[in-house]
C-alpha cells in the first residue's frame, strides 16, 4: 500500500466519521429556522391581536365620548 494510497483511506474514513455530524448540524439549523419561523408567526400573531384590542378601546372611546356631548 503506497503512502498516497494510505492518505487517501484515512481521509475517506475522516469524511466518513464526519458525516453523522454534518446531519446533525444540518437537522439543528433546520429547526433552529423552524422555531425561528414560528416564533416570528406569534409575534405577528399577538400584535394583530393588540391592535384589534386597541381598535376597539378607541371606537368605545369615541362612542363615549360622542354620548357625552
Amino acid at each position: 500500500m503506497t503512502t498516497t494510497s494510505m492518505t487517501l483511506n484515512q481521509n475517506r474514513s475522516t469524511i466518513m466519521n464526519l458525516m453523522p455530524e454534518n446531519l446533525a448540524r444540518a437537522q439543528m439549523s433546520a429547526r433552529l429556522g423552524e422555531a425561528h419561523t414560528l416564533r416570528r408567526g406569534h409575534q405577528l400573531a399577538r400584535a394583530q391581536r393588540l391592535s384589534r384590542k386597541a381598535e376597539a378601546a378607541a371606537q368605545q372611546a369615541r362612542l363615549a365620548l360622542a354620548r357625552a356631548l
